[in-house]
């Protein structure tokens, strides 16, 4: 599955939109990691901890609107984004979205 942020592919052609896909996680934080990362904010610095928590759910977000576009019959997704919204105090989604299409290669003429 080719995935791409822009609208078009250099060297594709589409050949026929399929429509919305999309893909979203609610991950809550853990209050261990909390912690760790409050103190770290003291001192400064990257919050590893939630770094790797927004990839784990960035991944889980593509995979699940991957399986979207590939059940409506897809062979790629144009103009991906992501958002993110507050679902409850501690927890977030964050979801993946583009428009499904079938592409197939330039013609050489």
């Amino acid at each position: 599955m080719l995935i791409v942020t822009t609208f078009n592919i250099p060297g594709k052609n589409i050949k026929q939109t399929i429509g919305m896909v999309k893909g979203n996680t609610i991950r809550a934080r853990h209050v261990g990691k909390d912690i760790i990362a409050a103190l770290r904010g003291i001192v400064g610095g990257e919050l590893h901890e939630y770094t790797k928590l927004l990839a784990e759910s960035r991944e889980q977000a593509i995979d699940r609107m991957i399986q979207d576009a590939e059940s409506k019959g897809a062979n790629a997704i144009v103009g991906v984004a992501f958002t993110t919204s507050v679902m409850a105090q501690g927890s977030a989604e964050l979801m993946a979205y583009g428009t499904a299409v079938i592409i197939e290669e330039e013609s050489q003429d």
